[in-house]
């Protein structure tokens, strides 16, 4: 089993894909890691659509624009993983928002979507993460019920092709002691 360290060095977005399914084997241990990742205070705010219907893939990808590199993965990757959020739950207590940022989605879905990828790699599989899109539109194309949101949609298959590392700043850039 390869360490962690490797798998987040080596993890890439894939936007080409082979046409091998997903196994279900493989997805369910996916979504396990998903299951795992931490949240505010428990909340579990996440869904998870699973899309393998070429139809409503296309229509997925008729919601990003057609510059975005990601366009082809919607539909060329055999599946197509739509993470959505509960609204109002992660960050707040008593029906109260509790943080200065308010809604806490955005970083559990960060955590979840995290964990999904590095598990993806770990077995071979590629991701691109995408979330520059009309949410609303996939909100309908999905039937997302009130409350929830669509936030990030999730190429996943077997890459075709995978890209060098881009250029990471050196810790000493990013590093503050004790203060800013």
């Amino acid at each position: 089993m390869t360490d962690l360290m490797t798998l987040v060095k080596e993890r890439r977005s894939i936007r080409t894909y082979r046409d091998d399914e997903v196994s279900g084997d493989a997805l369910d241990k996916i979504l396990e890691a998903v299951r795992w990742a931490p949240s505010w205070a428990n909340t579990q705010c996440w869904e998870v659509v699973v899309v393998r219907d070429a139809t409503v893939k296309q229509k997925l990808q008729e919601v990003i624009s057609p510059k975005n590199p990601s366009t082809k993965a919607m539909v060329a990757a055999p599946v197509l993983l739509a993470l959505c959020a509960k609204r109002n739950s992660s960050g707040y207590y008593e029906g109260k928002v509790t943080t200065k940022f308010g809604d806490w989605f955005m970083f559990d879905l960060g955590l979840a979507t995290q964990n999904l990828c590095l598990m993806a790699h770990s077995l071979g599989l590629g991701t691109v993460i995408v979330g520059l899109f009309d949410h609303d539109r996939a909100n309908t194309i999905l039937e997302v019920p009130a409350g929830y949101e669509t936030v990030v949609l999730i190429p996943l298959g077997y890459p075709a092709k995978v890209s060098k590392a881009p250029k990471r700043r050196e810790i000493a850039e990013f590093i503050h002691e004790d203060r800013f």
